[in-house]
């Protein structure tokens, strides 16, 4: 059985990736920072359904966090086919509003800490293994409202076309999926119960509606197989055809 490793994923994005790669038959590390319950209860909600998981607490972009996320998973699995890493946060603010605080901290838990975690995991991939990061349609469409976020997954995406380079020896390939605007809990305090912000969020994508996370896991899920062996380096542009 092939083994993941899910960062983020006690709700929203990561929560239905687990979910599917435990359901394609892969045994998941489900990743959390604090809610130890909704972790728990992703972990349940697999092995309810037939599949296999266990919990690590880890909060990345904190001090330690990347070292104690890999030696809890050692003590797990001895080998890693897929690495997932969905962990990531977002703040809107104008561009004159964003303060070094906020800038350190976008960076590091969207950059840093998946950069440093990849860089300590890579060990354990073996040959023809996955590696898969959410990245956002931010990295590619003007998003002013979110610049530094924006930044932040443009930098993941440069990062996969070097690592891509770095791996592709071993047959380890190395990619990114690219969200639009997603119906999650993150997005809940100004997309739901308000026809306006649904409505605006809806007209961005060419499909003229909000994707699910679920669409989301289906892209995560065909790069982590077998049939994405030749793809690597590249994007999985999942926004519904936003193009503003």
């Amino acid at each position: 059985m092939k083994t993941a490793l899910v960062t983020a994923a006690s709700r929203g994005i990561g929560r239905a990736v687990a979910s599917r790669l435990a359901r394609d038959g892969v045994r998941v590390a489900v990743n959390y920072a604090r809610d130890d319950a909704a972790a728990k209860q992703v972990v349940r909600a697999i092995e309810e359904a037939g599949g296999s998981a266990f919990a690590i607490q880890a909060e990345l972009g904190t001090p330690g966090s990347v070292e104690s996320l890999v030696e809890r998973f050692t003590q797990e699995s001895d080998r890693l086919d897929i690495l997932v890493n969905n962990v990531g946060i977002g703040l809107h603010q104008p561009f004159g509003g964003v303060t070094v605080d906020s800038y350190e901290r976008m960076f590091a838990v969207n950059v840093r800490d998946p950069f440093l975690l990849t860089q300590q995991l890579v060990p354990l991939i073996p040959d023809h293994g996955r590696i898969v990061t959410i990245t956002s349609g931010a990295a590619r469409i003007a998003f002013p409202e979110g610049m530094v976020y924006a930044m932040t997954k443009a930098a993941l995406q440069a990062f996969t076309l070097s690592l891509a380079k770095e791996l592709g020896p071993r047959g380890i390939t190395v990619n990114n999926v690219a969200p639009g605007i997603i119906d999650t809990d993150a997005n809940a305090a100004w997309l739901r119960g308000d026809p306006d912000a649904t409505a605006y969020a809806a007209a961005r994508h060419a499909v003229n509606r909000i994707g699910t996370p679920e669409e989301i896991a289906a892209a995560v899920a065909f790069a982590a197989s077998s049939e994405a062996s030749f793809i690597t380096g590249s994007t999985i542009d999942a926004t519904g055809g936003a193009n503003l």
